[in-house]
């Protein structure tokens, strides 16, 4: 492991990881700051101690409906504290958490429900969250709705005002036996039988992924999956004051990074998490000037976007002591424009949802290594394999399938033992990207999986937005693509063939797709063409449309950069 010798001052590769319950890294952090603040949403704020008695209530309110060890209990909310109590409230009572993304469509939602075999959905009384599952309670196993609601966690007056300024907002809930209040749920003495927990093989969290086929999985992240990327996350944030620090988490809790730097790593080191809905520029601004983060993870279109901010001088962001970029590549102009506003560090990282997700990042402090997502975490190993063979081991810097080995790594997928077994090959995960090792243990990507478009740090399969498209009644043929967009990274492009006769606009197809598949799997480009590249055997190709659009930027590269001289 010859990354170990660059390893950052006081970070050892091999240092003990233990393998504990997930919930233990709140409990212990409330023994050591109690009276230390925790949340802060929306300007209401709770320390440690405040935000454990609640989880310790949800988790008796949780058994008193049935939770216990392979029970799964669904999370279908934005950051807000109902997420943080419920999820560790579910994990104390025996269960596992399975993470629901507000962006899916109702037939993602359907499907993620019943093979995840999930009976219990936590989420919010919204017109943007209720309706739908309120349509999955009447379609799907679903057996219980637990409703929160904003009030009920936002400061005075603001508590009071809410159901008036937001009267549309707020959707009706029936009351009846199959919906619970969140309130009801803590309504208890807050008394609990602690679960036997095997860290090993008890599943703390169904994270669902496209992994690397674009069919939708439940990777199987145990207890000692994510306590350990937790620690080893903690490990790399060598600029951390234990009980100090301020993290601002935009990024949503329900995706495997944020759930395990914003939210695991943040209440393993005792930091107070700073939390929004989403990310809004000027809001998150004025939250950055005001609160003082000291930590900023992100996807590159959230730097991008602070940085082209026109009056960004009005804003102090000198607070911010380091950033953790994930999800997608991060352009090298971006990065040093993003340190030299706030003089943070900008590091790159790399990680899938089957490890939970870290597995290798730039040092904060050390050699930040251009194009290169940085040094395998503590514990773990990253290999290169043969694209051709999975068994052979390449050389140092050989281009191969980056393959990964530790303690974050997945117990497997659920239920798919096929997949499982695919993916898993000599106790190696195979991620199904392309790259190589430098001489210093620094990893570079060269291609992501294949046909997988990266939409602003989101995972979008083509084959979904196919599906979707093909839908429409006029549509005859279609192939999605990914193509290149400034401030995305990636966006969504559908070529599409309609049937003889048939008429469809851009705008007409956009606006039937709202129903079909989510809000960021949408094209935002849409070209209708009389015929479709094919292969030899008639299947329709991709990598004539891939190609087009490669001339079309580099051409478009070229004239910007004879204008601009």
């Amino acid at each position: 492991m010859q990354w170990a010798k660059i390893y950052p001052a006081g970070v050892k590769w091999d240092a003990e990881l233990p393998a504990k319950p997930l919930f233990e890294i709140f409990d212990d952090s409330m023994s050591r700051y109690g009276d230390r603040p925790c949340l802060d949403f929306l300007n209401k704020k709770y320390t440690y101690r405040e935000v454990g008695r609640m989880i310790d209530h949800a988790a008796a309110g949780f058994q008193k409906l049935g939770v216990k060890k392979g029970i799964k209990v669904g999370l279908f909310l934005p950051n807000c504290p109902q997420h943080v109590v419920c999820y560790y409230g579910i994990l104390k009572a025996g269960g596992t958490v399975v993470n629901f993304s507000p962006l899916y469509s109702e037939p993602e939602l359907l499907h993620q429900i019943e093979d995840s075999q999930t009976d219990i959905m936590v989420t919010l009384n919204l017109t943007l969250l209720y309706p739908k599952m309120k349509a999955m309670l009447e379609q799907s196993r679903l057996k219980t709705l637990i409703v929160g609601t904003l009030p009920e966690v936002l400061p005075f007056p603001q508590s009071l005002l809410f159901p008036l300024v937001k009267a549309k907002d707020v959707a009706k809930v029936p009351d009846d036996a199959r919906h619970v209040s969140f309130k009801e749920l803590l309504n208890n003495d807050g008394t609990f039988a602690p679960p036997e927990i095997d860290p090993r093989t008890d599943i703390a969290v169904l994270q669902y992924t496209g992994g690397t086929t674009g069919v939708a999985k439940g990777a199987m992240l145990t207890h000692a999956n994510l306590y350990a990327n937790a620690v080893q996350a903690a490990m790399w944030f060598t600029i951390a004051e234990p009980g100090q620090d301020r993290m601002l988490s935009v990024l949503p809790f329900f995706h495997v990074f944020a759930m395990t730097i914003c939210m695991n790593m943040s209440f393993y080191i005792g930091a107070e998490v700073i939390m929004l809905p989403r990310f809004e520029l000027v809001p998150v601004l004025k939250v950055i000037a005001k609160k003082k983060p000291t930590m900023l993870p992100g996807v590159p279109t959230m730097y991008t976007a602070i940085n082209n901010y026109p009056d960004l001088a009005k804003y102090d962001l000198t607070s911010i002591k380091g950033c953790i970029s994930g999800a997608a590549p991060m352009p090298l102009e971006v990065r040093q424009r993003f340190e030299s506003l706030t003089g943070c560090s900008l590091v790159e990282g790399y990680g899938l949802t089957e490890a939970a997700p870290v597995v290798c990042c730039n040092p904060l402090e050390g050699e930040n290594k251009e194009n290169s997502v940085g040094l395998p975490m503590p514990g773990t190993k990253v290999v290169i394999t043969d694209r051709d063979d999975p068994h052979k081991v390449l050389a140092q810097g050989e281009v191969g399938e980056i393959c990964i080995e530790g303690p974050q790594v997945m117990l497997g997928y659920w239920n798919r033992p096929d997949a499982t077994a695919e993916t898993t090959i000599d106790g190696r995960l195979h991620t199904g990207d392309v790259g190589y090792m430098d001489e210093d243990g620094y990893t570079f990507i060269i291609d992501r999986i294949k046909d997988l478009i990266l939409v602003g740090g989101f995972n979008v399969y083509p084959r979904n937005v196919e599906e979707g498209i093909y839908k429409h009644p006029a549509v005859e043929e279609v192939t999605v693509i990914g193509v290149p967009d400034e401030y995305q990274g990636q966006s969504v492009k559908a070529f599409v063939k309609l049937k003889k006769g048939q008429t469809l606009g851009a705008d007409q197809l956009a606006a039937f797709l709202r129903e079909h598949i989510g809000k960021h799997e949408i094209p935002r480009h849409i070209e209708f063409r009389n015929e479709l590249p094919k292969t030899m055997v008639g299947k329709l190709s991709k990598k004539e449309l891939v190609q087009e659009e490669k001339v079309k930027a580099e051409a478009k590269a070229t004239t910007a950069g004879a204008q601009s001289t």
